[in-house]
């Protein structure tokens, strides 16, 4: 049936969809004329063979005209062959519209509407477009959503910590592990989670001045977020609120106990989440508290989440520790003395469960009146009697019995909710650390000038050659010489040398280089980010990559590299937590070798007295030393005055003998004040491995690969493959779009397997969850890429000539993205094939038969199948839709019924918790019984909506 062609009549045409809505301007001898007015062109077709689809717009579509009025269609009318539409705008109000005064730029809602206007894709891209909405939907509804991305290794500690936390409404904890064990790594993982779970987006990080690069370095390279840094000097030249001007901001404490305003612009921002580190430094007493404290009090009643990062709360004492957690929930933690009296009273559950877990000991313990007395008060009289039962029972039952006894009193008593705190004893995969020292006479040139000179010069004499700033010091200084032998004997090894100025690392490098013949690397803070990243990632190189890094003392903050086991301590920092840092480069979870500390230093010198001091005083370099700072407080004036007279040695001995004494009091104090119950509550071990096998088995970095790969082909971006791991991308000539997403123009290095991502810091890592991989998923299915296909098949059961239809429908539904609808729909989507006799064969053919079966068809061949088809693909398609009405219901029931399942359960649980442990906040509760009802709002007002449709023309060729 062909359509005659009138004046004022809108056309388009599908071999230049980028011309727009096109009018008829002309019809002479047997010719059509187009104006396109969107591009200002025209075209002229016979009117026997045009590339045209008229245009109309359907019942129910939104249409604009070209003056920007909008309205809904309700009804057609004709007029000399062109449609006039009538409709309803926003306001209610009746509206007209002749066709010839349509906005110029075509949108087509409906896969079909795409089909018959010739917007024909190929076949491959309407596969994908299939083979995407079943990704998205299977990692949604992964145990790990919002855990996948990060660049970090699978810890257990550190991704429970993370589950617990990052999907919580509006989560309020302290993160108060050990040194060494990814405090900063727990915050990011948990940041992440609530950002790609949509529970937050304006997120606000408060740190010292010294860790703001620290910071901003760790959250783009490990989680691919983008902080704006706002400091006084950004602030000083924004125009309104600057805190109102980015979503992720990253600003130093002194910012706001210096300057009121910014203080009041950051309060009246207001965040989602605020995450303060080092918040062990913010005094406060019952008399009063610091100007920090304070102003980090105001931001925390502004933010709905906080986390805290802090050191060990015992070593702070346990006022510094109320502290905390009155920033946390002032309402819950207003009272010091009574907070103690409930401290004292969870040691007998402590007791209790350390007592429940050495079956010899608690069945003595049952005869014991006190002990079944505890039971009964915290167990109640079922589950103690329960126990009571078993006690000389040694059955898989009675383990079961007690271990959801342990888990119970966790769940119920302590601070557990709101305080997470790991331990190096409680986390294995630890190296050993070797020391290994070596005495070097002090060079002649150096023992007049060190005598007078201020001891930060006295550590790095090198400095008082020529200011430090040429290549002089080398030509005394005989550390170079040692370095130089020394290396001779670890010709195989990758070693990290440590300095504490970036000139030294600079000329010791360029020595080494270029007179010496190492293969070097170079790293401080005067080199670019990217420049960084290359000098590491040739360190990292295990065959042709660096043998040595030489980098200053910005090495040894927020880079890793566990793949080498020789650290040179070329000088030693005076601060005893900035020594931890240097050795945990090397020093972590994954070191497979023992960690060699390699010291030279000069005889009766500085430093061979804060070596001795690190070394024999605090045992610094063999083991972690979470009393450092409080000792060097202590022993500071005692250690500057032997380190000036570094000759007297009996002060020494005297210094260190009471600096070990004082230590070992200390690590007394802290183990005797462990809170074994906090520590089983901040990582159970099944729980934590269930969760890495998830993150494991649903990365499926192959399975990635292969999909972007065709997703880069798709939409037209170079890909070259490095090996079995990489794949460097550049903008292709002739993209679909000018902007893909996350590619910048001058292209990006990436890699599939997280382990080559932990290597090699200059290559991107490509998960499911890396902004290039979601965007392009995103704009796949948001657009219409794929929506609309035709192919022949051959099927001798049916009609040569007959249609095949096969249509996917989705859930549409208008809701927020945090309600995570998709994570409560039972299927991606729901395929139905119909034959031309109206039979459903969605259970015969299935899309491997498509896939198998299904050949391409030219365009042009395309176009006209579907032309001469139009009315039978129309009549189809109506009784695809209107056959869903069954299976819409079914799936919203299903859904339904998961959402109340689910969300009443965790409800009743913490409600149950909440009777017994006041650390459950009302808002959580309340937050699930909101995301329940908003959830069912939504379903209420769900429908299935087609979005793609695959004609096949039958053939028995």
């Amino acid at each position: 049936m062909t359509e005659e062609f009138q004046i004022g009549q809108r056309w388009y045409s599908y071999t230049e969809a980028e011309l727009g809505l096109g009018v008829v301007t002309g019809l002479v001898n047997r010719r059509v004329t187009l104006m396109f007015p969107a591009t200002g062109e025209e075209r002229t077709y016979a009117q026997s063979n045009a590339p045209l689809s008229r245009i109309v717009y359907p019942l129910g579509d939104m249409i604009t005209d070209e003056d920007g009025l909008s309205m809904t269609v309700t009804r057609h009318e004709q007029s000399n062959g062109c449609v006039i539409y009538l409709g309803d705008d926003e306001a209610g109000n009746e509206q007209v519209i002749h066709e010839a005064s349509l906005e110029s730029s075509v949108h087509f809602s409906k896969p079909y509407e795409r089909l018959f206007a010739g917007q024909i894709d190929k076949l491959r891209h309407y596969e994908l477009r299939q083979e995407t909405l079943k990704l998205v939907h299977q990692h949604r509804n992964s145990d790990a959503y919002g855990l996948l991305g990060p660049r970090v290794e699978l810890l257990p500690h550190q991704f429970y910590i993370a589950s617990e936390v990052g999907k919580r409404e509006a989560p309020r904890v302290l993160l108060a592990d050990e040194v060494g064990l990814g405090k900063t790594i727990e915050a990011g993982l948990i940041l992440h989670q609530q950002l790609v779970l949509g529970l937050a987006r304006r997120v606000l990080i408060v740190v010292p001045d010294s860790l703001i690069h620290q910071w901003l370095v760790e959250m783009l390279r490990r989680f691919n977020l983008l902080f704006t840094i706002l400091d006084e000097g950004r602030c000083v030249d924004a125009e309104g609120n600057p805190f109102e001007s980015a979503q992720l901001v990253l600003s130093p404490l002194s910012l706001f106990s210096r300057d009121e305003t910014y203080l009041q612009q950051a309060v009246a921002a207001g965040w989602d989440l605020m995450v303060v580190d080092e918040a062990h430094h913010l005094g406060w007493s019952e008399t009063g508290a610091s100007h920090a404290y304070q102003c980090v009090e105001r931001l925390a009643e502004h933010s709905r989440g906080l986390l805290l990062l802090t050191a060990t709360p015992e070593q702070l004492g346990v006022e510094s520790h109320f502290a905390r957690l009155r920033l946390l929930d002032p309402d819950r933690y207003y009272d010091l003395e009574k907070f103690i009296a409930e401290e004292q009273a969870f040691s007998c559950v402590n007791q209790l469960i350390e007592t429940l877990q050495q079956p010899e000991s608690w069945e003595r313990s049952l005869s014991d009146p006190e002990f079944t007395r505890l039971l009964h008060q915290y167990l109640g009289d079922e589950m103690a009697g329960q126990l009571e039962q078993h006690k000389n029972d040694d059955s898989e039952a009675r383990d079961q019995l007690i271990q959801a006894t342990v888990d119970r009193l966790l769940d119920q008593h302590g601070t557990g909710r709101v305080l997470f705190r790991n331990t190096r004893d409680s986390v294995s995969g630890f190296p050993q650390r070797i020391l290994h020292t070596y005495e070097l006479t002090m060079p002649e040139a150096y023992r007049p000038l060190v005598a007078d000179a201020p001891m930060e010069q006295r550590l790095h004499p090198e400095t008082l050659i020529g200011d430090g700033q040429g290549s002089a010091w080398l030509l005394e200084d005989n550390r170079a010489d040692w370095l130089i032998r020394w290396l001779d004997d670890y010709r195989n090894s990758k070693v990290l040398v440590i300095c504490a100025h970036a000139q030294t690392a600079i000329t010791l490098e360029k020595q080494l280089r270029l007179f010496e013949g190492k293969r070097t690397a170079l790293f401080h803070e005067g080199m670019s980010l990217l420049e960084r990243d290359r000098a590491a990632a040739y360190f990292a190189e295990p065959e042709e990559g660096a043998q040595l890094l030489i980098c200053s003392e910005i090495g040894s903050e927020g880079r890793n590299f566990q793949f080498a086991q020789h650290m040179v301590m070329f000088d030693l920092p005076l601060n005893p937590d900035l020594l931890e840092q240097r050795i945990g480069r090397l020093d972590r979870i994954g070191q497979l070798r023992d960690v060699n500390i390699h010291v030279p230093y000069f005889t009766d010198s500085a430093q061979a007295v804060l070596l001795r001091w690190f070394a024999e005083g605090l045992g610094a370099f063999e083991q972690v030393c979470p009393t450092g700072q409080t000792l060097m407080r202590d022993f500071a004036p005692a250690l500057h005055q032997c380190m000036e007279q570094p000759e007297d040695q009996v002060q020494l001995e005297q210094l260190i003998g009471e600096t070990a004494s004082a230590q070992q009091a200390l690590l007394q104090q802290l183990q005797e004040g462990r809170d074994r119950l906090l520590e089983l509550n901040s990582c159970k071990p099944e729980v934590a491995e269930s969760l890495l096998d998830a993150v494991k088995e649903d990365s499926q970095a192959g399975q990635l690969s292969s999909y972007m790969g065709r997703v880069f082909d798709h939409f037209g971006v170079e890909q070259e493959t490095t090996g079995a791991a990489g794949v460097i991308l550049h903008p292709g000539d002739h993209m679909l779009n000018a902007h893909f997403p996350g590619l910048p123009e001058d292209g990006m290095t990436g890699t599939f397997l997280r382990s080559e991502a932990l290597s090699r810091e200059d290559m991107h890592f490509l998960s499911w969850e890396h902004p290039m991989v979601s965007g392009a998923m995103e704009m796949m299915l948001e657009g219409s890429y794929g929506s609309s296909t035709l192919c022949t098949m051959k099927l001798l059961p049916l009609k040569a000539g007959s249609l095949l239809i096969e249509a996917i429908f989705r859930i549409h539904c208008i809701t927020d993205s945090t309600l995570q609808l998709q994570r409560y729909l039972p299927e991606a989507f729901v395929r139905r094939v119909i034959d031309s006799s109206g039979n459903d064969l969605s259970g015969v053919i299935t899309e491997q038969h498509f896939a198998t079966l299904g050949k391409r068809v030219g365009k042009n061949v395309a176009y006209n199948l579907v032309k001469h088809t139009r009315e039978e693909i129309s009549q189809l398609v109506d009784k695809l839709e209107s056959g869903l009405l069954d299976t819409e219901q079914t799936l919203l029931d299903e859904a339904r019924e998961k959402v109340t399942r689910h969300l009443q359960a965790e409800r009743s649980r913490l409600e149950a918790l909440a009777a017994v442990n006041p650390n459950i906040r009302d808002e959580e509760i309340s937050a699930l019984q909101r995301q329940e009802d908003d959830l069912l709002q939504a379903l209420a007002g769900a429908s299935l909506k087609m979005d793609a449709i695959r004609v096949a023309v039958v053939t028995h060729d």
